[in-house]
C-alpha cells in the first residue's frame, strides 16, 4: 500500500529535480560556462563574449556588429557582457591571467561597466577618462562610444588568434591546397594593396598635421625675426664685447636654421629641431640683453609656458587649467605677475575646426611642436590631463607624430595583442570593479566601488 503514494509522488519528484537544474543552470555566475577561463578562451577567438545569462543585455547581431568594429580596427580591444551576479573579486587579473594577451579590457556586468588595460596600450589616464566618459549609457550605447572612443587611441594590434580557425581534424586533399595555394596568392595581392593604402592614407594624414602645424611655426619665425630687427645691435658698436657679438651670432643662426629645417620639414616630427632652435635663439637674446644692461646672465630655464614667443621663463607658478589639476608652470615675467594679480595669462591659441583654441587643447599635431620648446622629462608634467597629453600618452602617437617628447608613450616590452601570458603588471589590472572610472570612494578587495 505504501508503494501507491510512491508512484503517484514520481511526476512531483521529477519536476522538482527539473527545476533544480534550470536553476542550476541558468543561476547568474554559477554555471561552469560562465567561469573566467570560458571567457577567456572565447575573447582569445573573438573580441566580443557574451555571457548567456546576460544575453538580453546584447543581441547576438549587436554583438556581431562590434566584433566586426574591433576586427577591422586591428585593435586589442576585448569586451565582455556579463550578468549582474557575476563575482567581480580580481575579475580583470583573472581574466587578463587567463587571456594571456595584452590589450584593453571592457567589462558590462548588469548594469555596471569598467575597463583595465595594459599600459603598453593605453595609459591608466586615457583609460580612466574613457570609463567615465560613456557611464549611465544603456548596454549597446554604452559598449558602441566606448569601442569607437577606445580605437581612436588605443595602441598595438589584435591578436593572431582572432583570425585563425580550428581544423576539423579532416585529411586535406590536393584540391584543397592548390585552393588554398591560390586564396594565399590573392591574399597576398590584396594585403600589398591595403598596406599601400594604409601607407598612402598615413602620408596624406602626416601631410595635414604638416600643413597645420607649418601655420604655427612660421608665425613664430616671423616673430623672432622681428624680435632681432627690433634688438638695435650692432657688432661693432661701442661698448661691444665678444661676448655679446657671440651671443647675437649664435641668435642668429638661430633663426636661419630655424628658416632652413622649416623648409625641408617632411612630417610633423621634423618641426621639433625647428622649435629648439627658436627655443635656443631666444636664450640667446636674454643672455645679450643682460650684457648690455650690465645685469647677472639669465639661468637657463624652458620658455613660457603659455606661449613660447614671450621668451625664456623667469619663475614657476601655479596655474589650474579648466578642469584640470593644478601644476607649476614656467611663465614669463609678465605673465608672472598676470597671474598674481588674479588675471588670466596671455595663452597661445591657435586655429581648430571648433575655433581658436590653446595649443595644448588643439590635438595631437601640436606634438612636435610643443617638445622642441619643452623637451626632455618636463612635458609631462605640464600636459597632464589635457588634450595634447592625452593624445601624446598612446602608444600609437609615437607612429603618427613621432617619439621623444618626454616620456610619453610605452617603450618596449609587450605591445597590444602579444601573447605575454601572465608576464603583466598586475597593477595595470588591480582595484575594484567600479574603481577604473576614477569615481570618489572605491571597492576594496573586488568589491564594487563609488561612482555606482
Amino acid at each position: 500500500m505504501k508503494a501507491v503514494p510512491r508512484a503517484r509522488s514520481l511526476p512531483a519528484l521529477l519536476l522538482a529535480a527539473l527545476a533544480l537544474v534550470l536553476a542550476t543552470v541558468f543561476a547568474p555566475g554559477a554555471s561552469a560556462d560562465t567561469s573566467v577561463s570560458t571567457i577567456a578562451r572565447a575573447l582569445r577567438e573573438g573580441p566580443v563574449y557574451v555571457d548567456p545569462a546576460a544575453r538580453g543585455q546584447l543581441s547576438a547581431a549587436d554583438a556581431d556588429t562590434l566584433a566586426r568594429r574591433i576586427k577591422d580596427a586591428n585593435k586589442p580591444l576585448f569586451i565582455a557582457v556579463l550578468p549582474a551576479g557575476y563575482p567581480t573579486a580580481d575579475l580583470f587579473t583573472d581574466l587578463r591571467s587567463a587571456t594571456g594577451i595584452t590589450g584593453l579590457y571592457g567589462i558590462r556586468l548588469g548594469d555596471r561597466f569598467d575597463a583595465r588595460a595594459d599600459s603598453s596600450v593605453l595609459s591608466a589616464t586615457a583609460r580612466r577618462n574613457l570609463v567615465t566618459s560613456v557611464q549611465g549609457e544603456d548596454t549597446k550605447a554604452q559598449l558602441t562610444d566606448f569601442t569607437d572612443r577606445a580605437l581612436a587611441n588605443l595602441g598595438g594590434h589584435a591578436p593572431k588568434s582572432w583570425g585563425g580557425s580550428a581544423g576539423d581534424g579532416g585529411g586535406v586533399s590536393g584540391a584543397a591546397l592548390i585552393t588554398t595555394a591560390a586564396v594565399l596568392v590573392a591574399g597576398g595581392a590584396g594585403a600589398y594593396a591595403l598596406v599601400r593604402l594604409s601607407r598612402r592614407r598615413r602620408e596624406q594624414e602626416q601631410r595635414a598635421a604638416l600643413d597645420r602645424l607649418r601655420v604655427v611655426v612660421d608665425e613664430d619665425i616671423t616673430a623672432f625675426g622681428e624680435e632681432l630687427d627690433r634688438l638695435d645691435f650692432h657688432p661693432s658698436e661701442a661698448g661691444a664685447d665678444d661676448a655679446m657679438r657671440a651671443d647675437y651670432e649664435r641668435a642668429l643662426d638661430a633663426y636661419e636654421t630655424a628658416k632652413q629645417r622649416m623648409a625641408a620639414a617632411a612630417r610633423p616630427d621634423d618641426v621639433r629641431p625647428v622649435t629648439e632652435a627658436l627655443e635656443d635663439g631666444r636664450f640667446c637674446l636674454a643672455q645679450l640683453a643682460a650684457r648690455r644692461e650690465r645685469r647677472p646672465l639669465p639661468e637657463r630655464r624652458p620658455p613660457c609656458f603659455f606661449d613660447p614667443r614671450h621668451g625664456p621663463s623667469v619663475v614657476d607658478a601655479s596655474w589650474t587649467p579648466p578642469g584640470g589639476a593644478q601644476r607649476q608652470v614656467p611663465v614669463c615675467a609678465a605673465d608672472a605677475t598676470r597671474l598674481a594679480d588674479g588675471r588670466d595669462p596671455v595663452i597661445r591659441e591657435v586655429d581648430t575646426a571648433y575655433g581658436r583654441r590653446p595649443y595644448w587643447d588643439a590635438g595631437p599635431a601640436y606634438g612636435p611642436w610643443a617638445g622642441g620648446y619643452f623637451g626632455g622629462g618636463l612635458l609631462p608634467g605640464l600636459l597632464v590631463g589635457t588634450l595634447l597629453g592625452s593624445a601624446m600618452a598612446t602608444p600609437a602617437y609615437a607612429a603618427d607624430y613621432g617619439a621623444g617628447y618626454g616620456d610619453f608613450g610605452a617603450q618596449g616590452g609587450y605591445q597590444g595583442g602579444d601573447v605575454s601570458g601572465t608576464d603583466f603588471d598586475p597593477g595595470d589590472f588591480g582595484g575594484g570593479f567600479g574603481d577604473g572610472g576614477g569615481f570618489d570612494g572605491g571597492g576594496g578587495g573586488g568589491d564594487f566601488g563609488g561612482g555606482f
